[in-house]
């Protein structure tokens, strides 16, 4: 069965994703395995991506949508997909909608460092193209099975800085068909926010929402007061202030260093993140909620869910676990603390770390740190979701709010 060559099966154990009518439940996609360990050493190139691959069942069989067996499901209903090529990764979503939400019924991811060095020379790297393009003829054969009926496909912070970026997306499009949608940085806000909101607590008065990426990192301000009824979508009229950083993961381990980081360079890579937050909010309002202790975190990203993977003591990564944990202000400090405190083998060596994030998980760690003490919130949720999510969430709401009969169960001509 296509998708079979690279990774081990995953089921789908039943699981409806949080969608149009805000009912909340679990994403299903399978994350990396950290039961694999790796050998010591940066994982780059091809040979990373394989090794994710492997790990992670990185390529899933797509799973009949009522009883969990592999079958073509090709009259179940219309199908909607969601591909977010990213400056470190190349994620895949396909799903069918339901009455409550949607869904998934195949999914892939696969590190692929496009943004490689672009920070620097201002260009994809011939090696870093051709990964994405490795995973994306991948992305295209899974599209093309399962008869997508719409999808959003993206590119994000590496295609936004890089000066060939039209030049790779036109090479894709010759090479694979698909065709790449490069987005600004507040489409890539809002997706975050829509693809995460059944996690924010509705109890609060609002949630500083970040995604860390590779190339950049989108903080969003969500003001709740007033408004706690709206879901799924409708949450992305909540935004009040946003901002995106021109840092992420891949560039600040490639400006500060990710192999050897002792406390003296973390606390040069909080001050470099540091510097640049006081965009978001510079009339302190939001300075002024935070004080009150009703507002939280709610991070998306490689970085936070590798740290929800060790406070938990995941002998594998297990999505179900990490997706909506809470952490409080302690456990992020131990956690940071414990990860800096590794020498680089160990990073490589941990379950949840491993060799594809061992040189940039600080970097991410730094980030957040900075985050935390611009805005020194109790508590953080983790989310082990985001754009691809948002990006379903949008086009089904499209579709249902234009009275479309695609939800009737049959697929269109």
């Amino acid at each position: 069965m296509d998708g079979m060559d690279d990774g081990a099966p995953v089921s789908t154990d039943g699981d409806v994703l949080q969608g149009l009518a805000g009912e909340t439940s679990g994403t299903v996609e399978a994350h990396r395995s950290c039961a694999a360990r790796r050998a010591p050493g940066v994982a780059s190139g091809a040979r990373a991506g394989e090794r994710q691959d492997r790990a992670s069942g990185g390529e899933r069989p797509t799973m009949d949508c009522h009883r969990g067996e592999k079958s073509d499901c090709r009259d179940a209903g219309p199908r909607y997909a969601a591909l977010d090529l990213g400056t470190n990764n190349c994620r895949l979503l396909i799903a069918e909608p339901r009455r409550h939400g949607y869904r998934v019924v195949d999914a892939f991811s696969r590190i692929i460092r496009l943004g490689e060095g672009v920070s620097v020379d201002r260009r994809l790297g011939e090696a870093a193209m051709r990964r994405a393009m490795d995973a994306l003829t991948v992305c295209a054969r899974k599209l093309g099975h399962a008869g997508v009926h719409r999808s959003r496909l993206i590119a994000t912070e590496a295609c936004r800085s890089a000066e060939n970026a039209q030049e790779f997306v036109g090479r894709v499009a010759d090479e694979t068909g698909l065709q790449l949608e490069i987005v600004d940085r507040e489409t890539e806000a809002r997706l975050a926010v829509a693809g995460c909101s059944s996690l924010i607590d509705r109890g609060s008065e609002g949630v500083v929402l970040f995604d860390i990426g590779g190339g950049s990192s989108e903080i969003v301000w969500v003001d709740l007061s007033g408004r706690h009824r709206l879901d799924g979508v409708a949450v992305t009229r909540c935004i009040r202030a946003w901002t995106s950083l021109p840092v992420g993961v891949v560039s600040l381990a490639e400006r500060h260093g990710g192999v050897e980081v002792d406390a003296t360079t973390f606390e040069a890579m909080v001050a470099d993140v540091g510097a640049m937050l006081a965009r978001l909010d510079r009339a302190g309002a939001l300075d002024q909620v935070v004080s009150r202790g009703r507002v939280h975190l709610l991070g998306t990203s490689g970085t936070v869910t590798t740290l929800a993977g060790v406070h938990l003591g995941l002998e594998r990564y297990d999505r179900r676990r990490v997706d909506g944990t809470w952490l409080n202000e302690c456990d992020v400090d131990a956690m940071i603390q414990r990860i800096l405190a590794m020498p680089f083998h160990e990073r490589v060596a941990n379950p949840c770390i491993g060799a594809d994030r061992a040189d940039l998980v600080l970097a991410g760690c730094a980030i957040l740190e900075a985050i935390r003490r611009r805005w020194p919130c109790r508590r953080l949720r983790v989310a082990d979701r985001g754009l691809r999510e948002g990006i379903l969430m949008e086009l089904m709401a499209q579709d249902r709010i234009g009275g479309s009969s695609r939800f009737s169960g049959t697929r269109p001509s």
